[in-house]
């Protein structure tokens, strides 16, 4: 299983510098990925193309970009641009984002969901895999639309899956998901199986969990429910909390010493988690550098 790191979901501000040098932290402590979050701040995709030129190895992706702002063929062109300049090295995870974005904020039918992104991924998907697109649907219409961008290699693709229906689409349209606010009990009973009865063999599977080693645990809780409160709130994360029969997202947060961070990270690798991304959580002066130093001595 990949350990990676998740930048922006705990909502603190950072300079474009700052983000970057947390990348290069990130790669520097020897972990596979770094995850950007694109929620109102910077462009996710376009910050990890600058990431990329400024480091060598690490993987890079967005968790996630929503799809409704962006016309499919124009965030396949930006995807694959970013991939180019990262030695292929991207992978882009979408999203719907949420009613209360999309409708209440930008003004946008958030009406049918589920069959908006399949018919993004009817176009994205085979963009991303370096074909020409003729897609004749109710919301996107495209016709003999290509792109030509060299030296980049079929384009992974995840998406936020959490529903029946879009775990479906992730498995027979895309790569796989990229969860959040999905703890373990549900990602056995519900995120896995799901992707595997549509009939996706080996997946990818992005686990997001909020993270911090701290012997102060009662008040690492405390602080992640307030930092996280609006996740407990939105719909479908909710949801995926009720599954797992908690009351919010300091609940499924792993918090505690190194024992308990160990065992709930293999916990993750033992059910099929392919890759682990790791929201972390600084609770208190010095835990998120105690906490990326601990996960890099797991990826060892």
């Amino acid at each position: 299983m990949q350990i990676g790191v998740m930048i922006g979901a705990d909502g603190a501000s950072n300079t474009i510098n700052d983000v970057i040098e947390v990348a290069k932290n990130v790669e520097a402590a020897g972990l596979d990925n770094v995850w950007l979050a694109n929620i109102f701040s910077f462009d996710a995709i376009t910050t990890l193309a600058l990431i990329g030129r400024e480091t060598q190895r690490i993987g890079l992706g967005t968790a996630v970009t929503p799809t409704y702002p962006r016309h499919p063929t124009a965030i396949a062109q930006q995807a694959l641009t970013t991939a180019a300049a990262t030695d292929n090295r991207f992978t882009l995870g979408i999203g719907l984002s949420h009613k209360l974005v999309i409708e209440d904020m930008l003004g946008m039918s958030y009406d049918k969901p589920a069959k908006h992104m399949r018919e993004y991924l009817q176009v994205l998907m085979p963009l991303a895999r370096g074909e020409q697109v003729n897609f004749e649907g109710e919301e996107y219409r495209v016709r003999g639309f290509a792109l030509d961008i060299p030296n980049v290699e079929r384009l992974p693709v995840v998406i936020a899956g959490l529903g029946p229906v879009m775990l479906k689409l992730a498995a027979e349209l895309a790569d796989g998901t990229n969860t959040w606010m999905v703890g373990p009990k549900t990602m056995q009973s519900h995120i896995l199986p799901s992707l595997h009865d549509s009939g996706s063999a080996d997946p990818t599977v992005v686990a997001g969990m909020p993270i911090v080693l701290t012997t102060n645990v009662d008040q690492a809780r405390a602080a992640i429910a307030q930092n996280l409160t609006i996740y407990g709130q939105l719909p479908s994360y909710r949801a995926m909390l009720d599954r797992e029969g908690v009351a919010g997202p300091a609940d499924i947060a792993i918090v505690g010493d190194e024992n308990t961070l160990r065992g709930e990270i293999k916990r993750f690798e033992d059910m099929g988690v392919t890759d682990f991304n790791a929201a972390i959580m600084n609770t208190e002066d010095g835990a998120y550098d105690r906490t990326l130093d601990f996960l890099a001595s797991v990826k060892g």
